[in-house]
Formats: structure tokens, C-alpha cells, sequence
């Protein structure tokens, strides 16, 4: 007999029962979605480090590394292996844009990649082991040639595998390209024996400017070792600072920051309702629990019954939930999927924190004890009381009766108020919905916005150059000037300092031609002289303006002494910024690492300095690939918002006319029409709705600047919310509000006066 009865009741409440199962699943869904997302990088990124002997920690020299340096360091007590190693951005001979960084781990043991079709790595082997992706983007494949200019000499090739190497993970010639760009920019290895053949034997200590090492050894710890083991301070620098390292775990550790934040406001959102949900239900199924107290029906079994309920909305719901995750992880983290563009490994399998286990069970039990709590309310007293009808509370004169402006208010505006006011739970809870919804859309629009904005920075407040040329590492100074003045550019010099015993960089730039610009924290252009450095607004703790700082450059046992004149704005690198003119001030010894200028790739000669050409157009598109990904997570956020904004309010509004049915069926008796009753009701939702905005605007801006420090603090990005995004954001929540204002309105045409008003008092 409870049997049936549960299926009816189930039927009875459908639209309920539905919406509480949908926000279930869309709360559910999210939360694992994205922390699925964060946790699937984690594990597949370790697992493809493991599998690459990834490096712990890079050591560089301009030097370079002779055997005996090698040797010396594989010596050191803590240090499981080491390689001399050499990676280099080459230009691809008779092709136009396209180039390679070409990569020779000396021990195979360290840094290595794997195969994903073609030949095993071979030590003395004479071919090409090319990047897949790129050779899919290009059209290359077995057997083709490959030939790369390398300081006026060519290296010739047969392509002999196709690889995945953990080293370059994310495919970027430097720090400034964000996205990879298979058609312009890849990777490839080759044997140690093919770059001796090359170079020559006696040019190999200065060609292998790099040993990467696989240690557990702190970072102070191994620069002590290595100082004592080769007589000199080298320059070392742990994977944490590294790009494709770095980079993956700031992914990693955004997708937790964003886990913890919005998808947790949407499973909030889907719980708090359900709470207010079965309150209403279990309210509205008194009668039918007191005729089964009158029945015989003992406590215990109305209980179990009716808690049933809850256990079969949190099964489904969170079933429902476990599927909609996945896929929400597999179209952010899959080989086809959003981040298939920046990562690229084998390995795609998705996986599961570990606290969503008990999360997904304590939903289920949660959900099952609200059933349990609402019901255990109404089985007080005896199957007589049970059996009496729901009857609103009696109403007290409210505050603002009080005052003469009361008897001057509109009919419908003194009704509503009294509601609200009789009805605080549910009144709380729409405003809650309308407050999530709204810091969701902000959220998820604002990030567009201030990206968009970053990139508009970028593209025309600091890169106003046409072609950006990367020179070799350590190239001669003199000669790399005087082709800038052919050129007819601007210049920029990176590289590694100790700041308080923290590694930066240090930024010199030579920009008279408003190539490339440097900027305050107020987006304005600083022009550089020689009085003093800027520091960037990551490293504004370090030294306020006017104060001395003093850095060592990594390779020699200088130290330098600068006053700091300013802040700059530096959306790449944690950098100290100077002039060329105080960097000879100095003295410094630097090499010159870019050259911009106005010039097209086809007008620039082949020079054995250049090591490879960006196009900005193509540099900038990259970006872009990045704006697309994002676009991507904010069209999943606003979708499930809007979703989740239309179910909540209509579960909310429906339980709202539920517990207004004899209200509304009295006004329809004292003479007001359908339209008159219907306005009051759309009405109501408004008013909760401009205060839901009022308070939700401010709320989602103020949760998107939070997000944007954790998220994105590498880029010193600046919060951009354009009007766009305000009068969407509003205009969808009114919207929203509207359409369930009128749906439920349009019920009131349907009521039964004689049912509503029936009942004793």
C-alpha cells in the first residue's frame, strides 16, 4: 500500500520532485566536474613526468659544461642522476614562421621523451625524433627530411619518431606566448653523437649551457654542493620555476581554487532549497499523514516511508550528478577536449579527488535526513492534530505598520511585504538563489572581460612591434646591437638574479622606438633612464620606492646596488626592471636576449645570431587559443546558471503558490481578476530579484577579485568588468525571475476555491 502511495505522491509533486532532482545533479555535476578537472591533471601530469625522468632541478652557465663539470655533479651526495643538455629555439630551413626547439639530453636517464610512433631513441642515431603534434600540424611523417640552421651550420635528418617529451608538456618558445602554436612552433630531439658530429668535440662545453638533474635535495642545499663542487655560483633553478612545470601545477592549483568556489556555491544552492523544498511538501502532506496515524500506521513506517523520498532524490540526483561531472572533466581535460590545446601528453584518464567520495555519500545521507527531519516535525500529537490542515500562522502588526506611510501603500505592495515577512525561510531562500545566480554570471562574464582586457594590454599598450626576433643564448653583444640597429628595433635582456635569496628576473630594456613598452600599475607607459630599477607589483613587498636593493646575477660574484624608483606592471615574469644606460652604469655583463621591430619575418636575413622569428599577429593568436578555452568553462558556468536559476525559482515560486492557495483563492472570491493576482505574484519575484541584484553585483565582483588573485597572480592582471557584462548579468536574472513569475502565475487561473479555502482553522 506505501508502495503505491509513494509512486502517487511522487506523481503528485512531479514538478518538485523533478527540479529537486535537476538542481542535484546540476550542483553534483558541477562540483565534480571541476574538481575532477584539477585532480586529472595532477595525476596524469605526474605520471608523464615520471615516465620522462622530468628534472628536479636546471643548472645553467654561459660558460657552458665541460665532462669534468658533469662528472663532478653526478658525484654529489643526493644527486641521482644528471645530464648536460641542450635545448635551443632553431629556425626550420626553407620553411617560413616555423621553428623548433631542438633538444640533447647527453644520459638518456634524464629529460627524455616517449615514443608514440616510429623508431626507439637511439644514442648514436642520425635522425629526428619530432614532436607529433607539430608533424600532424605541418604534414610531416616518417622518413620525411628535416634540416635546422644552428650558428651557420645545418643539421640534416631523416624523421625517425614521433614523441610526447615531458620537457616541453606545454609548447612555448618563451615565457611571453601563452598558448602553444603547433603550426609555427614545435620540438625535436636528436642523439648526442649527431650534435658532436655538428659542433665538433671541442665545441661541446660551450654547446651544453645546461645540466638538468633528478634530485631530492632542497634547492639551498644543492646550489652549496654544486659551488663547492665546481669552484663557481651557477645559476640553479628547481622545476617549480620552470614553465611547463610551473604551469601545469598553476593549472592544478586554479582548478582547486575554482573547485572551492563556484561549484561549491552551485551544490549550496541545490542543498538549501531542497531543505525549504521538503519542509513544504511534508507540510503540504499533513492530512495524508495524520489519516495514516488514524489508520494504524505506527511512527516508525510513516517515517521510513516518507524519508524514502529524500534517499531516492539524493541516489538519483547524485547519480545523475556523477555522469554530468565526467562529462564536464572530459570536455576541459581530454586530448579533444579545451585543454588538449595547452597539454600535450598521452595519458587522459580522468580522475577523482578523494574527498568526492565522502561528498557524494554525505550528500545522499544529508539529503535522506532532511526527509527524515521534515517528516519527524509533522508526526507530533495525535492522529487528530496530524489530521487538521496546514493554517498559516497568525500575523503580527509588522515594523513597518508602525508608520503613517503604511495606510498610503498600494494594496498589492502591503500584501507582498506581509508575505515576505510571514514567509522568511522561503523569501531567504530565493534571495539566495538570486545572489548565487548573479555572482555566477559575473563571475563567469567578468573573467571573459578582464582577459579580453589583458590581451588588448598587451597587444596594444605594450607590444607595438611587428616581428619579435629571439637571439642564441649568451649572443655576442656588440654583434647583437648592430643588428638591432639594422633592424631598426628595440631590445630586451633576460636573465636569472638572487634577490634575497629568491630567483628573478632581471629585465633590462633598450625601447626608445616604443616597440615594447613598460608599464605602471595604472597601465601608463614609464620611461626608463638611469636613476634607479622598477620592481614589478609581485615584488612590491620587497622594497618601497626610494629604498637600495641588492642582486647578484647568477654566474658571478658581483653584487649590485640599485635605488628602487617605482613599480612596474609586468604580466609575464617576476622581474627587477632597469635601462640599458644603468645597466652600463653598472657595468653589468649582459647579452641581449630579444630584438622587436617593425620589420616583416621575410625582410629579416638569416643571421648567426638569430635563433628564431615570431610574427606578433601569430604570437597574439596564441592568446587567443587561450580566450577560446576560457570562453569554453564560461559557457558551461553561465548555462548550468541559467539552469539552475530557472529551477531553483520555479521549485521555490511553485512551493510559494502552494503555500499562498488560500490567500489567492480569496482574493479571487472578493472580486480580483487573474491579471490583478497574477501581477502580485510576478511582482513579488521582482522586488526579491532587485535585491538579489543590488546585494549579488558587488558580491560577484568582489568573488572574481579574489578568484583573479588566485587564479592568475603570475600575470598581474587587472580586474576589467565591461557594461556588456553588468547589463547581461542583470537583464538574464531579471529574465529569469520574470519567466518563473509568469509560469507560476499563469497556475492561478487553475485553482480549485473550493478545495483551497475548505478545512477548519
Amino acid at each position: 500500500m506505501l508502495t503505491r502511495k509513494l509512486f502517487r505522491t511522487a506523481w503528485g509533486y512531479k514538478a518538485q520532485f523533478i527540479s529537486m532532482i535537476l538542481m542535484i545533479t546540476l550542483g553534483m555535476g558541477m562540483f565534480l566536474g571541476f574538481n575532477m578537472e584539477w585532480k586529472t591533471i595532477e595525476v596524469d601530469t605526474f605520471k608523464f613526468f615520471k615516465d620522462t625522468n622530468y628534472a628536479d632541478y636546471r643548472l645553467y652557465s654561459d660558460k657552458g659544461f665541460t665532462a669534468d663539470d658533469i662528472n663532478a655533479i653526478k658525484k654529489i651526495e643526493g644527486v641521482d642522476a644528471a645530464t648536460r643538455y641542450l635545448s635551443v629555439n632553431l629556425n626550420i630551413k626553407g620553411e617560413k614562421n616555423k621553428s623548433l626547439a631542438l633538444d640533447v639530453s647527453e644520459d638518456f636517464n634524464v629529460s627524455t621523451f616517449v615514443v608514440t610512433d616510429g623508431a626507439e631513441y637511439g644514442e648514436n642515431g642520425g635522425g629526428f625524433w619530432l614532436s607529433d603534434k607539430f608533424a600532424a600540424a605541418n604534414d610531416y611523417k616518417l622518413g620525411d627530411n628535416l634540416s635546422l640552421e644552428y650558428q651557420g651550420s645545418k643539421i640534416t635528418g631523416k624523421i625517425v619518431g614521433l614523441i610526447k617529451a615531458g620537457e616541453h608538456m606545454i609548447c612555448v618558445a618563451d615565457k611571453n606566448q601563452m598558448m602553444p602554436d603547433y603550426k609555427t612552433y614545435g620540438f625535436a630531439y636528436i642523439s648526442p653523437k649527431k650534435l658532436k658530429d655538428t659542433v665538433g668535440a671541442n665545441a661541446l662545453s660551450k654547446t651544453y649551457a645546461q645540466i638538468n638533474v633528478l634530485s631530492g635535495l632542497s634547492k639551498k642545499t644543492l646550489e652549496d654542493k654544486v659551488k663547492d663542487a665546481l669552484g663557481r655560483t651557477i645559476m640553479v633553478t628547481p622545476k617549480d620555476d620552470h614553465v611547463v612545470y610551473k604551469e601545469s601545477q598553476g593549472e592544478a592549483e586554479e582548478g582547486k581554487t575554482m573547485g572551492s568556489v563556484l561549484p561549491v556555491l552551485f551544490l549550496a544552492i541545490a542543498i538549501l532549497t531542497m531543505v525549504t523544498t521538503m519542509h513544504r511538501i511534508a507540510t503540504k502532506e499533513k492530512t495524508q499523514i495524520g489519516t495514516l496515524k488514524a489508520l494504524g500506521f505506527k511512527n516508525r513506517r510513516i517515517l521510513r516511508h516518507y524519508t524514502s523520498y529524500g534517499l531516492f532524490i539524493g541516489l538519483v540526483g547524485t547519480g545523475l550528478g556523477i555522469a554530468l561531472g565526467y562529462v564536464v572533466c572530459k570536455l576541459i581535460m581530454s586530448e579533444n577536449g579545451m585543454m588538449g590545446t595547452y597539454f600535450d601528453m598521452p595519458d587522459w584518464s580522468a580522475a577523482i579527488p578523494a574527498f568526492c567520495y565522502p561528498v557524494l555519500i554525505g550528500t545522499v545521507i544529508l539529503l535522506t535526513l532532511i526527509s527524515f527531519l521534515s517528516v519527524r516535525q509533522q508526526l507530533k500529537g495525535t492522529a487528530a492534530d496530524a489530521l487538521r490542515p496546514y493554517s498559516p500562522k497568525k500575523m503580527r502588526k509588522i515594523f513597518f505598520e508602525r508608520f503613517r506611510f503604511w495606510e498610503k501603500l498600494h494594496f498589492g505592495t502591503k500584501w507582498n511585504i506581509r508575505d515576505l515577512s510571514r514567509h522568511k525561510s522561503r523569501s531567504a531562500m530565493t534571495l539566495f538563489g538570486i545572489v548565487g545566480y548573479m555572482v555566477l554570471m559575473v563571475g563567469g562574464l567578468g573573467m571573459r572581460d578582464t582577459m579580453s582586457g589583458f590581451l588588448d594590454l598587451l597587444d596594444k599598450d605594450i607590444s607595438n612591434y611587428t616581428t619579435k626576433v629571439n637571439l642564441i643564448d649568451y649572443a655576442d653583444l656588440k654583434g647583437s646591437k648592430a643588428l638591432c640597429e639594422e633592424l631598426d628595433g628595440d631590445w630586451e635582456s633576460l636573465s636569472g638574479i638572487s634577490l634575497g635569496g629568491d630567483t628573478v628576473t632581471l629585465d633590462i630594456v633598450h625601447n626608445p622606438g616604443g616597440m615594447l613598452n613598460v608599464i605602471d600599475e595604472g597601465n601608463n607607459r614609464l620611461e626608463l633612464g638611469d636613476e634607479g630599477a622598477y620592481l614589478c607589483l609581485r615584488l612590491k613587498d620587497k622594497a618601497n620606492i626610494g629604498d637600495e636593493i641588492e642582486f647578484s646575477p647568477y654566474g658571478s660574484k658581483e653584487t649590485y646596488t640599485v635605488k628602487v624608483v617605482g613599480y612596474n606592471r609586468s604580466v609575464m615574469t617576476e622581474s627587477v626592471t632597469i635601462s640599458d644606460k644603468l645597466a652600463d652604469k653598472l657595468g653589468l655583463d649582459y647579452s641581449i636576449s630579444y630584438i622587436y621591430t617593425d620589420k616583416k619575418t621575410s625582410e629579416i636575413k638569416s643571421n648567426d645570431l638569430i635563433s628564431g622569428k615570431q610574427d606578433k599577429a601569430q604570437l597574439m593568436e596564441t592568446f587567443n587559443s587561450f580566450v577560446k578555452i576560457m570562453d569554453s568553462m564560461v559557457i558551461i558556468l553561465v548555462v548550468a546558471a541559467v539552469i539552475l536559476g530557472v529551477v531553483v525559482l520555479y521549485n521555490l515560486g511553485i512551493m510559494s503558490y502552494v503555500e499562498r492557495s488560500r490567500e489567492l483563492a480569496t482574493l479571487k472570491v472578493l472580486g480580483f481578476r487573474n491579471r490583478t493576482i497574477g501581477k502580485l505574484l510576478i511582482s513579488q519575484n521582482i522586488w526579491l530579484t532587485v535585491i538579489g541584484v543590488i546585494i549579488g553585483l558587488p558580491a560577484g565582483v568582489g568573488v572574481l577579485q579574489w578568484l583573479l588573485t588566485a587564479l592568475a597572480g603570475e600575470y598581474e592582471m587587472k580586474l576589467m568588468l565591461g557594461p556588456l557584462t553588468y547589463c547581461v548579468s542583470i537583464l538574464l536574472t531579471f529574465g529569469v525571475s520574470l519567466l518563473v513569475g509568469l509560469m507560476v502565475a499563469r497556475k492561478n487561473k487553475k485553482i480549485d476555491m473550493v478545495e483551497a479555502l475548505k478545512g477548519t482553522e
